[in-house]
């Protein structure tokens, strides 16, 4: 038998040839080709199209093929990367393309064969260094293209955050933001262009903020301290009802907390919030995880208006509001992976639609107060199966001059997993 040929070496070089990739992705730092490695630059040097926004094309200068700066709207990049299949691709993206990056995105279009990274090191990882600032110990969050008030779950004290910014206004607003929420005594780190010749870095408190004008490429570093009387979103589910505005339709915070922890949110899930009220439950929902979405349900406007407010004061969630009567609203919404029914169970089809909806292994959980619901969660646990169970809770009050305690009205719970 023949172990080797030239024939065969020749074969299995082409094969590689083939199979090499045919777009590279490559980070840029601040200090453009200065920062890239042989193998990064032999690959820009190499390619026949050159993508990037206009500020990485200005870094890199002159290039053997052909440079173009994204397209507007950005969301046309992806498809017109596609369209150059089989062609040399660079792809130029700010430090590490897969930290809030171009990166996530070209990896799901295309096989893991078709595409060679060479990353830097992202801005988190810069700032860290420079603070010397173990990253472990450090929040961290993205400001870039999204609310600010993404940033207030994070405020909490003795924690230190770093924050991508939009642009150059960002450090001043989110001085004022954290200001009005007790957290003005603050160090506030402002750090432009980090890791090139216009690499800027100054501080001050929050509540003194002064620094003027500011690179609109810059992260933000937090050192936070909070006042007495300070805003602090707490971890546990429930809430205090003042966090959420509302007029009287509510999930009570004991009730809350106790729904919660029978919808069992796990990482990613989507809740669908049926009769969603002040959407109270949706929206602790979406605070166990940056990764949790609710879409919650509500008939009447006004409600549904809160709805929206309350979620953008508790950190810009991520909660969509579905305008309409259920179940008609249901229809064209994302499978659920549980469901919680605080108002409508007794309406015709609205159970029977949830359920036809929820995914398999998702969880369902309805309260009601009223003798009627309690019939209808009866009549659906002798179907269904399931656990139901009664929740009363009291509260001391004042009576006249002394104290004693006031029940609230109780509350049916029926909970229930899809086969």
């Amino acid at each position: 038998m023949t172990l080797f040929s030239p024939e065969s070496d020749e074969l299995s070089r082409a094969s590689a040839s083939a199979a090499e990739p045919w777009l590279s992705l490559v980070g840029l730092g601040e200090d453009g080709r200065a920062g890239l490695s042989p193998d990064a630059l032999a690959a820009l040097e190499g390619a026949e199209l050159v993508y990037g926004g206009a500020r990485h094309i200005a870094l890199i200068g002159p290039v053997a093929g052909e440079a173009a700066p994204w397209p507007q709207p950005f969301r046309n990049a992806l498809p017109l990367i596609l369209s150059q299949r089989g062609r040399k691709v660079c792809v130029l993206a700010t430090g590490d393309p897969f930290h809030y990056g171009i990166g996530a995105g070209l990896a799901k279009a295309l096989g893991p064969d078709e595409m060679r990274i060479y990353p830097q090191l992202s801005s988190f990882a810069l700032a860290c260094n420079r603070l010397r600032w173990p990253q472990e110990e450090c929040g961290r969050v993205s400001l870039h293209g999204r609310a600010l008030e993404r940033i207030i779950p994070f405020l909490q004290p003795g924690r230190r955050m770093l924050a991508l910014s939009w642009d150059g206004s960002t450090p001043g607003k989110l001085a004022e933001l954290m200001s009005a929420r007790g957290f003005g005594a603050s160090r506030l780190v402002v750090m432009e262009a980090l890791g090139g010749p216009r690499e800027r870095i100054r501080e001050c408190k929050a509540q003194a903020f002064d620094l003027g004008t500011v690179d609109p490429l810059n992260l933000i570093a937090l050192d936070l301290v909070a006042e007495r009387e300070a805003r602090i979103l707490p971890l546990a589910s429930g809430l205090d009802d003042d966090w959420f505005e509302h007029d009287g339709q509510i999930t009570k915070a004991d009730i809350r907390a106790i729904t919660l922890s029978a919808l069992r949110p796990r990482a990613g899930e989507l809740l669908w919030d049926v009769g969603a009220g002040s959407g109270s439950v949706g929206l602790e929902w979406c605070l166990r995880n940056p990764g949790n979405q609710t879409i919650a349900f509500e008939a009447r406007p006004e409600r549904a208006a809160r709805i929206t407010r309350n979620g953008s004061t508790l950190g810009a969630l991520r909660i969509e509001v579905a305008i309409g009567t259920a179940p008609a609203s249901f229809t064209g919404r994302p499978v659920p992976d549980a469901v919680f029914i605080g108002g409508g169970i007794t309406e015709s089809g609205v159970f029977e639609a949830a359920w036809g909806a929820l995914k398999s292994g998702g969880r369902l959980v309805a309260n009601v107060v009223t003798l009627e619901g309690e019939a209808r969660l009866a009549a659906l646990y002798a179907a269904y199966g399931g656990t139901l169970r009664r929740i009363g809770v009291s509260h001391l009050d004042a009576i006249g001059s002394m104290h004693g305690w006031r029940a609230a009205m109780p509350v049916t719970q029926w909970r229930v997993v899809k086969p």
